[in-house]
């Protein structure tokens, strides 16, 4: 490390450790967004814990469509053996593995052989440790509009969001009325919760435009770790990816709303743990939160507060509001180098340019190394860092992808 780069890393920490909101708080990593055998998953929830308490997070919320893990279900071991994919040993008996031949709790019914699925309030109690480790109380709820699938998780929550399904509601309405059946629970319960649109390219049905005018909508997944969720986009089916849906719909609602732009978050999605496209570890949340509860994480995401990865970490990010510079510095891995580009739109943009160049999530400026420093343009709506790396995924959800890190949006208030 050269004596400069030590300067400059040495005076970015002591910035951001005197920023009095900082001064109690850690970065939490955890995913948003994952699925069991409770619905369409191929693995036990409490395997499916077991990897995320294994392999570093601070919290997963297990968020199955249209259902919490609580109740009694009962499946058979049939349709539990179908999703296998005939590869490697089944659920079960990776589970009796696991936790014992005595956990798994078998039962026929109508002569056919199954198991009655764990609830949450069964197995939290072998992971959850105050201030380490948090199972968040989740679900996807998994509507639907005239445009197609309407996907929003709602994390933190008591009790079952009902979706909403039909094929004559415009997506702006389904959108609406799931987030006002959210806010009412949350008004009854008494704490927060939060939601996040999925994937907004899964069979291309909602648009930028959509998710611009429901401004009630804080978050969505600039990254999800399926790999049928086209987050590239399609230039022959004209919809753009992921990035530039968010840059779109921030500059719709921050230029022409005044609304409060999106969050991004990056999550797993993860459905297959065993056999075919075996999925978690491929996006997260770092929240950087007081303690290790839903509340304040969910309190920490709403103030911008935290940061979706791939796999590049941010030690420090920190934004000075009255002089508009973003500072970042990126945590070492190996020999990969880091590539950050502040994105954004500056006014007199042209939405309607037959040439494409519209100015919509412009590239300002663009930075090497692991400790970049940007200053947003006077006439910029917003900003943000996408942070790229010169390492391949370990586990890619669509070919070439390098590992990331997304900044939220600056510079709007």
């Amino acid at each position: 490390m050269t004596r400069l780069h030590f300067l400059v890393t040495a005076a970015l920490a002591l910035l951001l450790f005197q920023n009095p909101a900082n001064a109690q708080k850690r970065y939490y990593k955890g995913n948003t967004h994952t699925h069991s055998l409770w619905s369409d998953g191929n693995d036990f929830p409490e395997m499916i814990v077991d990897y995320y308490h294994k392999n570093g997070y601070d919290f997963i919320a297990l968020s199955d469509h249209d259902i919490l893990a609580e109740g009694e279900k009962w499946m058979a071991l049939d349709a539990i053996r179908k999703r296998q994919k005939g590869l490697g040993r089944g659920a079960v008996e990776k589970c009796e593995a696991r936790f014992g031949k005595d956990w798994v709790k078998r039962e026929t019914r109508n002569e056919m052989e199954g198991v009655i699925l764990k609830t949450l309030e069964e197995f939290r109690g072998q992971f959850e440790e105050p201030g380490k480790f948090l199972i968040v109380k989740a679900e996807e709820i998994s509507g639907r509009s005239k445009s197609g699938p309407v996907h929003i998780n709602a994390i933190n929550l008591e009790s079952k969001i009902p979706s909403i399904k039909s094929k004559e509601m415009p997506t702006v309405d389904v959108m609406r009325q799931t987030l006002q059946a959210v806010a009412e629970q949350e008004k009854k319960i008494g704490r927060p919760v939060m939601t996040h649109l999925n994937h907004p390219n899964f069979q291309w049905a909602i648009t930028a435009e959509d998710l611009a005018a429901v401004a009630e909508e804080r978050f969505f997944e600039v990254y999800n770790g399926h790999p049928g969720i086209n987050h590239l986009g399609s230039e022959e089916k004209e919809r753009p990816g992921d990035q530039e849906i968010w840059d779109i719909a921030n500059t719709i609602r921050i230029a022409e709303m005044q609304a409060e732009p999106l969050f991004g978050v990056a999550t797993d999605d993860s459905h297959t743990y065993h056999g075919g496209d075996v999925s978690p570890g491929r996006g997260w949340v770092m929240v950087a939160a007081d303690k290790l509860d839903g509340d304040s994480l969910v309190l920490a995401m709403r103030a911008g507060d935290f940061y979706a990865s791939t796999g590049v970490t941010l030690k420090a990010i920190h934004y000075v509001p009255e002089s508009k510079v973003v500072e970042i510095e990126i945590e070492p891995d190996g020999d990969a180098e880091f590539t950050s580009q502040l994105i954004g739109t500056k006014k007199g943009y042209d939405a309607a340019a037959e040439d494409g160049k519209t100015g919509i999530g412009e590239i300002f400026a663009t930075a090497k190394g692991s400790v970049v420093r940007f200053e947003i343009p006077k006439d910029a709506y917003y900003a943000r860092v996408t942070v790229t790396s010169s390492k391949a995924h370990p586990n890619p959800s669509y070919r070439g992808q390098k590992t990331q890190a997304w900044t939220q949006p600056v510079g709007w208030r």
